[in-house]
């Protein structure tokens, strides 16, 4: 059997998730990537395409794992100004809740100066970096397999570490992301990314949330993570993860994570 041609197939008013979007600790759940990729996509689409709207901070609380199973995104516009919007997302399986999201849109102006060359890049840049995946995904086809991944620099399992990430298929078929889409969809592995300790043994990067925050959108399929894990032995950690394009800096991620011994798969 092939494997699916996208992270969602959309059948009226809901989206069935393939296997694309497996994550790495449940066969049954999804990797937080995709569904934040979901409500980006339906948070732009009801922000019309007539003013130039840009995302600015999007925030994901995960109220319990996303299941591989049919899914519904609702979007509700709770600000607006007008430079400002803010809207709520919401996506839902089995009729309850399954993850939330704030975002906050600013609308851009004309230039008003010329941008200086950035200070700091993430290099190596792709072509220069390694191919690598992830160790610890349980399945052979998975989100890990939508997804390529090249190490640039650190060491995976140190705390520290940087990549490039790009994904392979479209969000939903026919579709070209968008680059936000593109972002949110790897965002979520910054914690991955700089993993600090072993992850067969032990789950201390489960994000309860993901928090990212733009100063412009990432141009090109490539999006650079440069995470760093701080872990705490009471169970609590956090993740902080520059986010770059090859031009430069485009924003930072914040995960909080929970931490503890893999029970049974």
């Amino acid at each position: 059997m092939s494997e699916p041609v996208a992270f969602f197939l959309p059948h009226g008013d809901h989206f069935e998730p393939t296997v694309l979007t497996r994550g790495p600790w449940r066969l049954e759940h999804q990797h937080g990537g995709p569904p934040a990729a979901l409500m980006v996509r339906a948070i732009e689409q009801a922000t019309g395409a007539a003013e130039s709207f840009q995302i600015a901070r999007f925030t994901m609380d995960f109220m319990r794992p996303v299941p591989i199973e049919p899914v519904t995104v609702q979007v509700e516009q709770v600000r607006e100004s007008r430079r400002v919007r803010g809207f709520v997302a919401e996506i839902r399986a089995g009729g309850e809740m399954a993850a939330r999201a704030t975002a906050l849109l600013v609308r851009t102006e004309p230039p008003a100066w010329t941008a200086e060359p950035a200070e700091s890049l993430l290099e190596p840049l792709p072509d220069a970096s390694n191919l690598y995946q992830f160790p610890f995904f349980r399945a052979p086809t998975g989100y890990h397999t939508a997804t390529e991944l090249r190490l640039a620099g650190g060491v995976f399992g140190s705390g520290r570490a940087s990549a490039w990430m790009r994904q392979v298929v479209p969000l939903v078929p026919g579709e070209t992301p968008s680059p936000a889409q593109r972002l949110l969809l790897v965002a979520d592995s910054g914690s991955g990314v700089g993993a600090t300790v072993d992850p067969v043994r032990f789950a201390p990067f489960i994000n309860a949330d993901l928090n990212v925050s733009l100063h412009r959108l990432p141009e090109g399929e490539w999006i650079g993570l440069d995470a760093a894990t701080t872990l705490e032995p009471h169970g609590l950690g956090l993740t902080r993860t520059r986010l770059y394009d090859v031009r430069g800096p485009v924003g930072e991620g914040l995960q909080a994570l929970v931490a503890g011994r893999m029970g049974p798969a």
